[in-house]
């Protein structure tokens, strides 16, 4: 069965929360995404295998990259292309794997992982 998209409804009761926590609008595509700033690499790593459980467990899979310290999600259902029940399951879920890793809420910046932190303050 092919997932469905978000109704309006849905929207406005699902989507509000999520921003609240680092999750925001991907401009141009029905999609949502959040960035994790971890301590350290094994610990990027270690969400991002928790996770990938998760997702596997329900098969939906994040579009996602891992620099370092860094963890960049972007969840859409490809199905309906756009969001659905799915992303929003798995939205909440990372949001309880990803401990106290510090969120980056301004996606048009740069963001800096934790070597190239470090070469600068050499």
């Amino acid at each position: 069965m092919t997932a469905q998209s978000l109704t309006t409804d849905e929207r406005q009761e699902h989507l509000p929360p999520l921003g609240e926590t680092g999750w925001g609008a991907v401009p141009g595509r029905d999609a949502i995404r959040k960035v994790w700033k971890f301590r350290s690499f094994s610990e990027a790593w270690g969400f991002m295998t928790r996770c990938a459980l998760a997702a596997e467990k329900a098969n939906h899979h994040p579009e996602w990259t891992n620099r370092f310290n860094i963890v960049d999600v972007t969840l859409i259902t490809h199905d309906c292309a756009g969001l659905s029940m799915l992303d929003i399951t798995l939205a909440r879920q990372m949001d309880r794997l990803s401990g106290t890793a510090e969120v980056v809420k301004n996606h048009a910046e740069p963001i800096s992982c934790l070597c190239e932190t470090r070469a600068r303050q050499a």
